[in-house]
Formats: C-alpha cells, sequence, structure tokens
C-alpha cells in the first residue's frame, strides 16, 4: 500500500464482526489458561500481551503503524519524544560510551545529552553538521557508539545530509540515529537514505492536534550489531536466561532488546488511550502535511520580503543554505515550521509575539492551529549564549508554526502584530 493507505489501514485488520476503528484496551494486564503459556510470554518465546507496559493491542497496533510508514522492522511507542530519545541511546550505549550528535538539535535533546546523559557516564560531543568529514570522524574513540542528528532541526530549520552523516557511521561501525519529527514521513523516510533508527516526538504532527503527549522509536533492521561495537546484542543476556538477541530475533534484536530491556525496567510506557489519540492523527496526517507546507512556504514568502524582517530560516526558500538538501531530502516540502528574526532583536520579537491575535504564543509546536515561540527564553532557556549560538538560535528568533487556517488569516496577523510592534 501507499503511504496514504497505511494511514488508515497498517497494523489493525478488524476480523468479521470486529470493530472498523482501532478499539482501546484500557486493560493493565491480560488473562491466560496456563502457566506454560505465561512461561514462554516471559522467556520471549512467544509473542502476546501480558502487561501493559511492555505490550498493549491498542499501542501495539500503532507501533505497527508507524514502523510500516517508515519502512521498518518494528517499533515501541514511549511515554514522550524525550523518553525516545534516551531509549534509543541506551539501548546501544552505557556509562563509559560516547556519542556524537550534530549541534543544532532541540533544547531538550541538547540537555538530556548534554547534562543528564553525562551524569550516567555516557558523554556526547556536538558538531556543526556542516562540518567537514574529517572534523566529524575526528570525534570518533573506541567507545563511540552512535551517531545522533535531526532531519530537520528545532527550531533552527537546517537539514540534515543524511546520507552523508550514515555513510560516516557506518564506516566506522556504528549506527545513525535520526529524529525525524518536523518532517514525518510523509516528508522524508530517512531509512531511505541509510539511517539505521529512527525516533519521533508523536506529539508533534503524528498526532498533530495537541491531544497527547508521546514518542517511538523505530528500527530499520538494516544495522548489523555483531560487527564488534555492541556485545549486548551478541552476548547472553543473563536477565532472560542467556538469550542472545541476534540469535533469537534477527534484524529485530534492536528494538525487541529496547522493550524487553528498557521498557521493563524503566516503564516510560505509552497508554492504550494514549495510542488511539496518536492513531486518530495519523489516519490523516498526509492531508495535514501537505496544508502545512504549503501555507508555509506562502508564510515564509511573505516573511522575507517584510522590511521588518532580518532574516527567514525556511529550506523551500530559494537562496537558502539548505535548499539543495531540502529539494533532496524533502522534495514535497519542509514542514510547516518556519524560524525568523525580527530587526529589533529580543526585544522587538517579544513585543510581536504579544501583539499576536490569531496566532498563539505556545510552548508546542506542530499544532493544527497557528502558534509561536521565542526559543531562548522558553524551550531553550537552559542553553548559555554560547549553547544557544552552536544550536544556531539567535536571541531574536521566533519560531512560527504555521497551522491549517486560511493562509490570509494568517498572514493578516502577522502583517498586524509587526505594525503593533512597531517592527
Amino acid at each position: 500500500m501507499k503511504l496514504e493507505s497505511l494511514c488508515l489501514h497498517a497494523g489493525y485488520s478488524p476480523e468479521n464482526g470486529q470493530p472498523r476503528v482501532v478499539p482501546i484496551s484500557q486493560s493493565t494486564t491480560f488473562k491466560y489458561a496456563s502457566t506454560a503459556e505465561v512461561a514462554k510470554l516471559f522467556d520471549l518465546e512467544s509473542a502476546g500481551f501480558f502487561y501493559t507496559r511492555l505490550a498493549n493491542p491498542t499501542v501495539d497496533a500503532v507501533e505497527q503503524k508507524i514502523a510500516a510508514l517508515e519502512g521498518g522492522v518494528g517499533a515501541l511507542c514511549t511515554s514522550s519524544g524525550q523518553a525516545a530519545s534516551m531509549l534509543s541511546l541506551l539501548n546501544i550505549a552505557k556509562s563509559g560510551d560516547h556519542i556524537i550528535s550534530t549541534s543544532n538539535i532541540y533544547g531538550g535533546t541538547f540537555n538530556l545529552f548534554a547534562v543528564t546523559l553525562k551524569k550516567l557516564g555516557i558523554e556526547v560531543s556536538f558538531v556543526d553538521q556542516t562540518a567537514a568529514d574529517a572534523d566529524i570522524e575526528a570525534l570518533v574513540r573506541p567507545n563511540t557508539r552512535a551517531f545522533f542528528g535531526e532531519t530537520l532541526t528545532n527550531p533552527s530549520m537546517d537539514v540534515l545530509d543524511i546520507e552523508r552523516f550514515a555513510r560516516l557511521a557506518h564506516k566506522h561501525g556504528m549506527p545513525l540515529i535520526v529524529d525525524n519529527t518536523f518532517a514525518t514521513p510523509v516528508l522524508c523516510r530517512p531509512f531511505e537514505y541509510g539511517a539505521d533508527i529512527v525516533i519521533h516526538s508523536t506529539t508533534k504532527y503524528m498526532d498533530g492536534h495537541a491531544l497527547q503527549v508521546g514518542g517511538v522509536i523505530v528500527d530499520s533492521g538494516n544495522f548489523d550489531w555483531t560487527g564488534g561495537r555492541f556485545p549486548e546484542f551478541v552476548e547472553p543476556d543473563a536477565s532472560y536466561h542467556g538469550l542472545v538477541y541476534t540469535q533469537a530475533f534477527g534484524k529485530a534484536a534492536y528494538i525487541i532488546k529496547a522493550r524487553v530491556q528498557l521498557m521493563r525496567d524503566m516503564g516510560c510506557c505509552q497508554s492504550p488511550q494514549g495510542a488511539f489519540y496518536i492513531n486518530q492523527g495519523l489516519e490523516t496526517l498526509p492531508l495535514r502535511m501537505e496544508k502545512h507546507c504549503r501555507n508555509a512556504e506562502r508564510v515564509a514568502a511573505w516573511l522575507a520580503g517584510h522590511p521588518a524582517v532580518e532574516s527567514v530560516n525556511y529550506p523551500r526558500l530559494p537562496g537558502n543554505p539548505n535548499k539543495a538538501l531540502a529539494d533532496k531530502y524533502l522534495p514535497d516540502g519542509c514542514s510547516g515550521v518556519v524560524s525568523f528574526s525580527l530587526k529589533g532583536g529580543r526585544e522587538a520579537g517579544a513585543r510581536f509575539i504579544d501583539a499576536l491575535k490569531l496566532v498563539s504564543l505556545q510552548v508546542h509546536v506542530a499544532d493544527i492551529r497557528s502558534c509561536v515561540l521565542h526559543p531562548a527564553s522558553s524551550t531553550h532557556r537552559q542553553l548559555t549564549d554560547a549553547q544557544l549560538h552552536e544550536a544556531g538560535i539567535t536571541p531574536g528568533m521566533v519560531r512560527l508554526s504555521v497551522g491549517l487556517e486560511n493562509v490570509d488569516d494568517i498572514v493578516a496577523d502577522l502583517e498586524q502584530a509587526l505594525a503593533q510592534a512597531g517592527a
């Protein structure tokens, strides 16, 4: 099936007399007829549901759908995008290990990597994603376990050269993990360009309606975990009676290990009700992304021509430094997020935001309703000025998430707010 059909049908096929819509299996546990059946579940010898922290029919349907959309062998839904980022790395890195990440990533992810993972003994080196291959490879160490980047960076809207980073990662025997939140599989499927693991904050476009916090990890099934850097995949797991993941699960070794080890122990699971909401968003994802992109292109072009606007960063704009990468990886659009800076800096940005009427100030992005944020005082508030610069953010940068309203109404609101702000 094509992507539009997968959004409606993948993950759940009702049989005769069953509900047409994915039902909510609102139960923490499941009944079995014998201890032998339950023993096989706990020994990972058979598939099934026994406790919703590990697996649930509603959540499973959504996981299968997202895996199909990305072209992966399996997926694991989590309680948030932050949880997905964390588990994607903890599944392959431990205290004493090292990660290489692009620097201009979401502020919450930057803080997770720079502060929290450091407390756990995992060091992350940050690199400009436009740096030369030699400069990136110079960061590789014997204990490096993965490369990490975002398809479209939040909020600077730079495009990752996925093929290049995948080539560099594979050259040194490690996977590339890509956060595909802003692009969604509608606009880009990173596995097709060599990425090995994809994560999403499903809170954003996949949900799309500001209803449900969530995240997901998707495994391509393409990375060879037997190459030498990842003994945990090829050595017996004592907590499962000596099971070896690559032997027992083949291409799905990574995602099953993430579920049966990390979700078992950390418990940051998605709820059945939450998965139901995410599925509702997924069903209309292609339609919404098309409208978000077209509205954003019109708004970005209008902003670029306004005398009060210092700069606009939207990869589809002519002359944008990311235009060639956008043409390659995102030919159908670059989401509804536009970042721009006003000539008056931080103060002009604040006045502009306060004067908006239709567009709302929200600590959110990728909603059906247009919303706006000042990253330096909110999502990236915890970063120093030097870190803001490293992340590609100016103090006066505004992140505008263009919604599904009539684009003329969006532009009219921006115009009156710029006039009131004296920008």
